[in-house]
């Protein structure tokens, strides 16, 4: 039940006190709650006058009034009401927060996290060493990721200590799986998968215990594990190839030969590219495609040429498969969809490996855009922000005037004749 009457609730909640009420509510969120100091209301109408001088039990003729926190409380209390200021406002709704309150409270939390953080350090082994208290001092400074509550973050906190103490302390052991020391730290094996903030911790630690920089990309994160002898997953992303002939008479390098005999394509790991120094004559030609169609048609009908695919993305196992082969003296040939993100995907390879571009052209579009026209194809919008090709001026603005993608599949047979070729 509301402790105000009906008929003063009523009026209270009128248009004429809706300014007063906002203000006040201002004023007392931000002062601790108390019903001290003043305001002032500018611009008032008839009506505002009129209910603020009754409310006030004063006359008001100007066009603004100073209004006393205080005395409106004695007012209230006086009046119909019978409560005080800050009771009528919670009687009106919504509660008020003591927003000063509210913030020494966060304050407060937020130095029980590094105060934690830094009873956790003293009392582990890592206590005096230099990198530890760089390690604070950078997490301190860049605070803790929005989202995490101060309990979270303590807890997050504790277990980057333990790991740390695992990897960097004296009891440090020998190689082990990242799955498996997660496991151990949090109770789950992708406890400390990348891009969680528990990994970016322990990692930040172990690149300053290393005097190295923290890296920008999966392949380096996965070196900075492997400087304190953990392994991460090395073996669930893969990159698809075709046609690969590796030279030397390691077993790999025969296994992609023998594949390429039998022409089946071949899904290469993180950890086979590890161990695995292509090397190639000098100038050979590797196809790049986009789709994994490409290179399913490509084995059906024997193709002879060699093929890596991005899958889409050309995620990081794909850019380290594409740099050795770079670095092997290879040279590149790409090709991928005619919509924007495939444009946007073939200006960073061919930027990266100063690839040719294959079947990439605006005459190459055109032509298969009236192919699959006449052939009575659906088209396919042109969705998206427009992206320059790098390689062709033209081509952005064809692709736009016609509105129509084209995904590789659009050029299967063409691309398929290509590999079937030889040099």
């Amino acid at each position: 039940m509301s402790a105000l009457p009906s008929a003063t609730r009523a009026w209270l909640t009128g248009p004429g006190l809706a300014r007063l009420w906002e203000s006040v509510r201002k004023r007392l969120e931000s002062n601790g709650v108390q019903a001290t100091g003043s305001l002032r209301l500018a611009a008032l109408n008839t009506q505002e006058r009129n209910d603020l001088s009754l409310l006030l039990g004063k006359p008001l003729t100007g066009a603004a009034v100073t209004v006393r926190l205080d005395v409106l409380d004695a007012r209230l209390r006086a009046s119909a009401a019978g409560l005080g200021l800050r009771q009528t406002l919670e009687e009106l709704g919504p509660p008020l927060t003591d927003r000063r309150a509210a913030r020494a409270d966060a304050t407060a939390r937020r130095e029980r996290v590094w105060s934690s953080l830094a009873s956790s350090l003293d009392a582990s082994p890592l206590a005096g060493q230099d990198w530890a208290r760089q390690w604070y001092d950078l997490l301190r400074r860049t605070g803790v990721p929005g989202g995490v509550t101060p309990e979270a973050a303590v807890w997050t906190l504790q277990q980057a200590v333990q790991v740390l103490t695992t990897l960097l302390g004296p009891e440090r052991s020998g190689v082990r799986g990242r799955g498996e020391l997660a496991a151990m730290a949090t109770g789950s094996a992708h406890g400390l998968d990348d891009g969680t903030w528990l990994a970016r911790l322990v990692q930040r630690g172990v690149a300053l215990a290393h005097g190295t920089e923290f890296p920008d990309n999966a392949a380096g994160r996965r070196a900075l594990w492997r400087l304190v002898s953990v392994t991460p997953d090395e073996v669930s992303s893969t990159v698809l190839t075709y046609g690969l002939r590796p030279e030397g008479e390691g077993w790999r390098e025969r296994a992609l030969r023998e594949r390429a005999d039998h022409h089946v394509e071949a899904h290469l790991t993180p950890r086979d590219l590890h161990a695995l120094r292509p090397r190639f004559p000098a100038g050979t030609l590797i196809h790049i495609c986009e789709n994994p169609r490409v290179v399913e048609a490509a084995a059906d009908t024997a193709c002879v040429q060699p093929l890596v695919c991005t899958s889409g993305s050309a995620a990081t196992v794909v850019i380290t498969l594409l740099d050795a082969l770079a670095t092997a003296g290879c040279r590149f040939a790409y090709h991928g969809d005619f919509d924007w993100p495939g444009i946007a995907l073939a200006n960073r390879v061919i930027r990266r490996y100063e690839a040719q571009p294959w079947r990439m052209g605006t005459a190459d579009y055109e032509h298969l855009a009236a192919r699959s026209q006449a052939e009575g194809i659906p088209q396919l919008a042109l969705d998206g922000q427009p992206v320059s090709a790098d390689w062709d001026p033209d081509l952005a603005p064809a692709m736009a005037a016609l509105g129509v993608a084209l995904h590789e599949e659009a050029t299967l047979d063409l691309l398929v004749d290509d590999l079937s070729r030889r040099t």
